[in-house]
């Protein structure tokens, strides 16, 4: 009988970063920063801790999956370096999860009898989201996008019949613009919690990511603003 294999999970898309461990789809354990946008300084410590947690230690993992975007280009970078030097250091294979996928199979488990769509979104800047369209099959509609959220979005599913949930960092703000009955909102964050049934899927199936040339899907470049006396420095 094949072994279920042993992950290390990491979420770190967005303001809250964690961690898990997963052997198959069950979840071990898991590690959430208690601090917003300090994945750089604790990323590490989550992983020592999940991993002690579930008495094993790094060289006794069999892969590392890591949320690969969209989200915040900042904390996707910290993830992404994180687990590929696991992987480089211990050869271990790499697995990318999509962040939104992640998402609407949280909210899933959350509203199990929803027989319409699942969004999941992610909070940019204003009322912009970045969002796709999943089924309860968790099988994508619509893929990722960056979206401004106004009252006629989504109108053509509304419109069809079509019953919407939306979730994650980017719904809460979208409620008061999204008005129609069809529109159920369910609030949520991304975790590293929702990563290991996707995890176990893609290291059966051998999906594995390409350790040197992986990068994040940041959807959008970073927003960079340039100072006002920026000038200055070219007098």
């Amino acid at each position: 009988m094949q072994k279920e294999p042993i992950i290390l999970n990491i979420e770190s898309a967005t303001g809250t970063c964690s961690v898990a461990v997963s052997r198959g789809d069950k979840l071990l354990h898991l590690r959430e920063a208690g601090k917003e946008f300090d994945h750089s300084r604790v990323l590490t410590t989550l992983i020592g801790d999940c991993l002690k947690a579930s008495g094993l230690s790094l060289r006794e993992i069999d892969a590392v999956a890591v949320s690969s975007g969209p989200g915040s280009y900042t904390s996707l970078r910290v993830g992404a370096s994180t687990a590929k030097g696991i992987c480089y250091a211990l050869g271990k294979p790499l697995l990318k999860i999509d962040t939104l996928q992640a998402l609407a199979l949280g909210a899933q488990k959350d509203t199990p009898g929803h027989g319409g769509y699942y969004c999941p979104m992610i909070d940019a800047r204003r009322m912009e989201v970045y969002c796709s369209i999943f089924d309860r099959q968790n099988k994508l509609i619509t893929g990722a996008k960056a979206m401004v959220i106004e009252e006629n979005s989504f109108g053509d599913l509304f419109e069809a019949g079509r019953k919407i949930v939306f979730c994650g960092t980017g719904a809460e703000k979208c409620q008061s613009v999204l008005t129609s009955p069809m529109a159920v909102f369910r609030p949520s964050k991304c975790s590293a919690a929702n990563l290991p049934s996707l995890s176990n899927q893609q290291f059966k199936s051998g999906n594995f990511a390409d350790i040197a040339y992986f990068t994040p899907f940041y959807l959008k470049p970073p927003n960079i603003t340039v100072p006002k006396n920026m000038n200055l420095l070219k007098a």
